[in-house]
């Protein structure tokens, strides 16, 4: 990939230092390795993002079916999984 853009930051001596130092250590230009972490903070953000918008989504169908009158209560999900779990603690029992 070419690269044309400079990306110019203030940062604190000793912090510049200390990266320069660990980027030495591991015989990698620093520059790679900011770009690296750069690309990775890029991926992370857009996976939340797009995580967030599938989760409203999810949350707004929910929303729907329970104002159409579609979904259950608490009680009566609680009710049918603990008929559930009796019957199988029973047919485990036999």
């Amino acid at each position: 990939m070419q690269k044309e853009a400079v990306f110019t930051m203030k940062l604190e001596p000793e912090l510049r230092e200390a990266f320069m130092a660990e980027a030495a250590a591991m015989h990698r230009p620093a520059s790679q390795i900011v770009r690296e972490m750069m690309r990775e903070y890029v991926v992370r953000q857009r996976e939340a993002r797009e995580y967030d918008e599938f989760l409203h989504l999810k949350v707004e169908v929910a929303r729907q079916s329970m104002n159409a009158g579609k979904g259950r209560s608490n009680e009566d999900v609680e009710a049918r999984f603990a008929a559930r779990r009796a019957e199988l603690i029973s047919v485990a029992e036999k």
